[in-house]
């Protein structure tokens, strides 16, 4: 039985990087929302001026677009996986 290395391709690679990306992104604005909560930035309706709409909403986004890249990982990365199998039968 031979051994064969397993190497992410491409499209997996920038699929891992954005998924990382997008929910890192995520988390920073969630904690800066509490950050700025405790700071006091949400006094007389602060939160809707400036930056924090994008940084509120950012989650909201963020979150469902980093499960669905997943899923897309998932999906390329059993593709590969299968393709890999086939050929070493051969």
């Amino acid at each position: 039985m031979s051994e064969t290395a397993q190497t992410a391709g491409r499209l997996e690679r920038i699929l891992a990087y954005m998924v990382a990306g997008v929910v890192g992104l995520s988390i920073l604005a969630f904690v800066a929302v509490i950050i700025g909560t405790a700071a006091g930035a949400g006094a007389d309706d602060g939160f809707s001026r400036g930056v924090w709409p994008a940084v509120i909403w950012l989650p909201y986004f963020g979150l469902p677009l980093g499960i669905i890249l997943i899923i897309g990982l998932v999906v390329a990365s059993a593709l590969r996986r299968g393709r890999e199998a086939r050929n070493n039968r051969s």
